[in-house]
């Protein structure tokens, strides 16, 4: 039977912070061995990165690990921001293949490379029915291409994670241990998990957001840039939409004012979770252009949308309903994953801990851990996207009987 467990310590010294870390694991484990770790570790503990899976392994044999540096860590209710903290949990998998795999930039197929030369790259068969958990390097490594590759050689996966978030240039760190090999120190590239048999992957995606105006067709566009919506320059339906919000909501509008993009073309009402979010990057005053922060073609539909606290808490909890009305209730929740945009915390809500309390309000009390990222990897609609000021949660359960 699966069993996993979620450990936290936050003790300044590295070695201290291990030795706790591993008490705890072997106390939640009992007689079960780990065959799996996913390690959040603060870069407060920069300067010591090179020494940590050293002593980790040292205390605990851990088979296959996957983890990366962040600017604040999850583990259990607590998310801890800014501070020194390390989050392990690990896994008992009976029945439960996995993999571990590093790759870098150099390493990736081209774009139009058949399926399964992708599947060749991440070195796991289409018929094995994995899922996927992926840490990155943003500064070093294409992550939008290798998703829109993954979902094509892999398009029933379910693909969540996140983007290393210690700070700079070379300041993130990856760390991996694969059996039969050594533990790894990573500075680039990414680090994927891909694992099949009686363990399954749910997605819940909360990007925060609530819709404002009408949806609307794009007329006509130039790779990110609407040239015409629904006939008009852009710009002036977004003033004339902005022109009717309350006095708040138009104050909002200033800094917080984003473009949903319609992902199902056949549904006729989109609703909360029907919308890729995006940055609005850009405007030119004299031609009323509005420049996206990604690709769009003509035909497609968006409406505007504003973030803050409450719609980002209201996000999140229709998300989590929503989710517990899909799954089967015989369905058993072991644990989860959360990966969190570094705007989200106490940043956003003036509060800590409110994601993760309310998942354990929707889930119960689950073995949870993650970090504070700096893009937030997960589906929306069944395609694998790169998110900003989201919160992507992994629901970890058994895969048989469901």
């Amino acid at each position: 039977m699966m069993k996993w467990v979620s450990c936290l310590s936050t003790k300044v010294s590295l070695e201290a912070a291990v030795q706790d870390l591993a008490v705890q694991v072997l106390a939640g484990l009992g007689s079960n061995v780990p065959d799996l770790g996913l390690l959040f570790v603060s870069s407060a503990f920069a300067s010591d990165f090179s020494r940590l899976l050293p002593l980790l392994t040292a205390e605990i044999e851990i088979p296959y690990l996957i983890g990366c540096s962040g600017s604040g860590v999850v583990a259990h209710r607590e998310e801890l921001e800014d501070q020194p903290a390390i989050a392990l949990m690990v896994g008992h998998l009976p029945d439960v293949s996995l993999r571990v795999f590093h790759l870098e930039e150099s390493d990736l197929p081209d774009l139009d490379s058949p399926p399964d030369r992708w599947q060749e790259c991440v070195g796991i068969s289409g018929t094995s029915q994995p899922n996927f958990v992926l840490l990155a390097d943003a500064f070093s490594f294409p992550i939008n291409d290798f998703l829109q590759g993954l979902d094509y050689a892999y398009p029933a996966a379910v693909k969540v994670g996140g983007l290393a978030s210690s700070g700079g240039l070379d300041a993130n760190t990856l760390f991996a241990i694969v059996e039969g090999g050594s533990p790894k120190l990573h500075r680039h590239g990414l680090l994927g998990l891909g694992f099949w048999g009686d363990l399954t992957l749910d997605a819940i995606v909360a990007q925060g957001c609530r819709p404002i105006g009408r949806v609307m067709q794009i007329s006509e566009c130039d790779r990110n840039l609407i040239l015409s919506l629904e006939g008009k320059p852009p710009l002036r339906v977004l003033q004339d939409i902005i022109n009717d919000l309350s006095s708040g909501d138009r104050e909002l509008a200033q800094h917080s004012l984003f473009v949903g993009v319609v992902t199902n073309e056949f549904k006729s009402a989109p609703e909360p979770g029907d919308f890729l979010i995006r940055n609005i990057i850009g405007v030119d005053p004299r031609t009323g252009v509005i420049a996206v922060g990604d690709r769009l073609r003509s035909g497609q539909r968006v409406q505007l949308h504003l973030r803050d606290a409450q719609a980002s808490a209201q996000d999140l909890r229709d998300a989590l309903e929503r989710y517990t009305n899909y799954v089967s209730p015989d369905a058993e929740v072991a644990a989860a994953l959360m990966f969190s945009c570094v705007g989200r915390g106490e940043r956003l809500y003036g509060k800590s801990n409110f994601d993760s309390q309310q998942l354990r309000e929707y889930l119960g009390s689950i073995p949870l851990s993650g970090f504070f990222c700096s893009g937030e990897i997960g589906p929306v609609a069944d395609v694998t996207y790169l998110h900003g000021y989201t919160t992507v949660l992994g629901i970890l359960r058994p895969r048989q009987g469901t």
